[in-house]
């Protein structure tokens, strides 16, 4: 398990005041953790808060976001050179509240930016003016709970998958239930979008991936059955090298973008599998840790996938964050953006000596990460999305 840098949740409020304080871990494998924290003496000559950390730390930098109440603070880098770790913890920008009145569980943001989709264990399903959380439209019409919901490419429709074995497509403008597929028989985990969404695709608890047709509203097969519960799945574009298959019969004409394409299965049985997603044929089977829960592309080479005991996957490469679970993953520019079951969610950058954390969920499962361009937005157990912002990162 690689070594990690913690603090407190509200860090940021915690050092809003004169002599505030918050507290630092730093754990690192087979070694007690070292325990710490950072306090605040008052403003520097420059205006950033002047605040300083207990033995074994180091304060690197700290940024303030200007016009918010007090000095809001908006980063904070320390180190612990004992370890030779560092960590930059980012504050949200905004935090939505009202949105939900209970645990969110999926989001997603618009291509244009304008608008975000979130799900409820309150049993809504709502879109939302990204810019302040305003509701815009409610959508009903799933029976139980909405286990994900995703825009389509042009940000104007929103799929859905609910533990109701429906999947369902929204208008965004006026809300309305333009098409509902029935064909899985238990609820529907998560989605994928083929190309620009005239075929989208979906799993299941009953163990099952279908490929819909959008134009038709019917199933043009089920592209995998493997008897067990399959958590997530992503779709992407395969490298040439890659041996796909050749389908048993010709593909149906309304099947569309599928060419190429190898679709990736994150299974509740400890398997992450991958399929030609024209061909329906294995490509191959890794057997991880423990379930995984989701998984996406980096490029046609590079995949991630996440594991319930807490590990990442990188093709064939354990890279262990933290025993928590592991319940979002999203590429990012030259890395990408993991949040777990724990509260933390994380960002790896290639370019970065540091590890980006964004903070203010307390121990509170963060569900699902959704980005536009450098807006970052979390949807947690404690019902609030939180919004980070990364423009001078």
């Amino acid at each position: 398990m690689a070594g990690a840098l913690r603090i407190q949740s509200d860090w940021s409020r915690a050092l809003s005041r004169d002599e505030g304080e918050a507290w630092l871990s730093c754990r690192s494998p087979g070694k007690p953790t070292l325990y710490g924290s950072v306090t605040r003496r008052g403003l520097s000559s420059d205006g950033v808060p002047d605040i300083v950390a207990s033995e074994g730390f180091v304060v690197r930098e700290v940024t303030k976001v200007p016009g918010l109440r007090g000095e809001g603070l908006k980063s904070i880098l320390i180190s612990c050179p004992h370890e030779n770790m560092s960590t930059k913890f980012l504050a949200p920008y905004t935090s939505f509240c009202r949105i939900h009145q209970k645990s969110i569980t999926c989001l997603d943001i618009s291509s244009g930016g304008g608008l975000g989709v979130s799900t409820s264990t309150d049993g809504t399903m709502k879109i939302w003016q990204a810019a302040n959380g305003e509701i815009r439209r409610l959508l009903e019409g799933h029976v139980y709970d909405v286990n994900c919901c995703r825009f389509f490419p042009s940000g104007l429709v929103v799929l859905s998958g609910g533990m109701d074995a429906q999947l369902k497509i929204w208008s965004a403008e006026d809300a309305s239930c333009a098409v509902t597929f029935k064909g899985h028989k238990g609820g529907i985990l998560d989605t994928a979008i083929v190309d620009r969404g005239r075929n989208v695709l979906s799993c299941s608890r009953d163990g099952t991936v279908r490929l819909w047709d959008c134009g038709k509203s019917a199933c043009l097969g089920v592209i995998a059955d493997c008897g067990s519960p399959i958590n997530g799945i992503a779709v992407g574009t395969s490298d040439n090298s890659l041996n796909l298959g050749t389908p048993e019969k010709p593909p149906s004409e309304r099947e569309v973008g599928t060419e190429g394409k190898i679709l990736l299965l994150a299974r509740e049985d400890k398997k992450l599998q991958g399929v030609g997603l024209q061909s329906r044929q294995p490509v191959f089977l890794f057997i991880g840790s423990d379930a995984f829960n989701c998984c996406t592309f980096l490029s046609s080479t590079y995949i991630l996938a996440g594991t319930q005991d807490g590990n990442i996957y990188q093709l064939d490469v354990r890279n262990t964050k933290s025993g928590a679970p592991v319940l979002s993953l999203l590429p990012y520019r030259d890395g990408f953006i993991a949040s777990q079951g724990d509260g933390t969610c994380f960002v790896v950058q290639q370019d970065l000596d540091y590890v980006l954390d964004l903070t203010e969920a307390d121990c509170d499962p963060v569900y699902k990460v959704a980005s536009w361009e450098k807006e970052i937005y979390t949807c947690c157990r404690d019902g609030i999305v939180r919004r980070y912002q990364l423009s001078d990162l």
